[in-house]
């Protein structure tokens, strides 16, 4: 059986609540640098701040996907009950972030809101793989790609508008001024309603809807992984937990920023986790989660390893971007440091037009230029030429100084955002096993994760050795990570079946 083809008001339906959780996403990302700085955090301690959005999603994405591929809740369906239940913790979160006032309470409220977009955002990326026949995938996500773009123009232009409309935009050292706070608040009903509008405009296929449709691919606890897992000896896991000791020696005997312990961590607990998985699997407990995640990662198809390293590198640029784009426009732009003075501030909300503008670009080539790309190189190649683009707009940061010119940058950088938010999902959407498109898309989010933690851990180090006060230069390791990003790209080229 195929599945029947969705007309434009079904897209519409399955993709608007990306709408509000791009509005929250934003949010985040364009203030949260603004919100540490003005509650006391110095510029080398942004990243290791940053820590808590990643690692959320490290943990958060693969349970979800692994829980969601086995969720059935009669009306509610398979997907629908995480949308909801992370749009209420991600609003409750969204209404009580900005009434922060001491650096600890933000750090705490970030975990809190990025696993909850996290819990929402991951089934998102399964249930378009769900509903959707597979010439109507890449449709799909570029109408998903649409309204991350539109949320994304609202929640980052929020605080530049209310300010604009007379609302204070400075506020006494160490408070939050009212255009953040009335943003997020906004944000946060946002995120909660348009959430609801995709669960209760769409119906889910049952278990056995899903079985005509896939046939044999809808056997979700197909053995073969964990087979893969148990036959595996444990000296991978000693390689990976050794190497994390060792990194962890290095930092206590060269005195390296503590942030790397970060990275030692992950790295050890890695190996910890996969020894664990293969004891399980060879003891023949099918049933356990973290043997079917280690084992499905263990065992993704050639096409998701090889996008793998592409997300690799396309996400790490976009990471040392969130982070930095607000230290390098505030001092470089506007000459403010001080982030109690009214450059700082005028500048802070530049960066939020300038990433208005960049997820504005990104919705118009969602439903423009990517289509007509693909049709005239494929895929691959269309996503190689935006990384490309956007690369060239990174490495324009060093040559302007003008804020208004930036502008041409943030075209370029949106280019390749829309590019990185439909093309690898539009790929593996039509290259994975239905049955276990949940946990598959919550293992891609790892190579989302994994680099936004080596910059967490790394790029304090590299600001503090390479270039202390000056913060430019990341904008330089943003860009060179794009062209390496186009550069693994050449290797999907052939591999995909669209």
């Amino acid at each position: 059986m195929e599945k029947p083809r969705q007309n434009f008001a079904g897209l519409w339906n399955i993709g608007f609540g990306f709408l509000g959780i791009q509005i929250g996403f934003a949010l985040q990302n364009a203030n949260m640098s603004r919100i540490f700085q003005t509650l006391g955090a110095e510029l080398e301690q942004l990243p290791i701040l940053w820590a808590a959005a990643p690692l959320t999603g490290l943990l958060v994405q693969p349970v979800i996907g692994y829980m969601s591929d086995r969720t059935w809740l009669g009306r509610l369906g398979r997907r629908r009950p995480y949308f909801l239940a992370g749009a209420i913790l991600a609003a409750l979160a969204l209404l009580i972030m900005p009434e922060s006032s001491v650096l600890w309470f933000s750090v705490l409220m970030l975990w809190v809101l990025d696993a909850s977009i996290n819990v929402s955002m991951e089934p998102f990326r399964a249930f378009v793989g769900d509903m959707l026949r597979r010439d109507q995938h890449a449709a799909g996500y570029a109408v998903q790609t649409f309204f991350i773009g539109v949320g994304a123009v609202a929640g980052s232009s929020f605080p530049w508008l209310l300010d604009h409309l007379g609302v204070a935009n400075t506020a006494p050292p160490g408070q939050i001024p009212d255009t953040v706070r009335y943003s997020f608040w906004a944000g946060g009903l946002a995120f909660f309603v348009s959430v609801l509008w995709t669960v209760l405009t769409t119906r889910e296929y049952s278990p056995e809807e899903m079985a005509a449709f896939a046939g044999s691919d809808a056997v979700a606890d197909s053995p073969d992984t964990l087979r893969l897992l148990a036959s595996r000896g444990y000296r991978g896991s000693a390689i990976w937990a050794g190497a994390g000791l060792a990194v962890a020696a290095l930092v206590a005997e060269f005195g390296l920023e503590k942030e790397m312990y970060l990275l030692a961590a992950l790295v050890a607990g890695y190996g910890l986790a996969s020894a664990v998985a293969i004891a399980l699997a060879r003891a023949g407990r099918s049933n356990n989660m973290l043997a079917h995640i280690v084992g499905d990662f263990a065992g993704m198809p050639p096409v998701m390893k090889k996008l793998a390293l592409v997300q690799f590198f396309s996400w790490s640029a976009l990471f040392i971007m969130w982070i930095n784009t607000t230290p390098v426009v505030t001092q470089y732009m506007f000459g403010g440091t001080d982030t109690a003075s009214a450059a700082y501030q005028e500048g802070g909300n530049w960066v939020g037009i300038l990433f208005a503008v960049q997820n504005g670009v990104a919705a118009l080539a969602a439903l423009t230029l990517l289509p007509l790309l693909s049709k005239r190189v494929g895929q691959a190649r269309a996503h190689l030429i935006c990384l490309l683009t956007g690369a060239a707009g990174f490495a324009s940061f060093l040559l302007l100084r003008d804020p208004q010119a930036l502008l041409l940058s943030e075209i370029a950088i949106g280019i390749a955002w829309a590019s990185i938010l439909a093309m690898p999902y539009a790929i593996l959407a039509s290259n994975l096993p239905q049955a276990k498109l949940g946990i598959y898309m919550g293992l891609f989010n790892i190579f989302i994760v994994v680099p936004q933690l080596l910059v967490v851990s790394a790029m304090g180090q590299v600001i503090k050795t390479f270039f202390p006060g000056d913060p430019i230069w990341t904008m330089a390791l943003a860009a060179a990570a794009w062209a390496l990003a186009a550069l693994a790209m050449t290797r999907v080229a052939g591999e995909v079946r669209t």
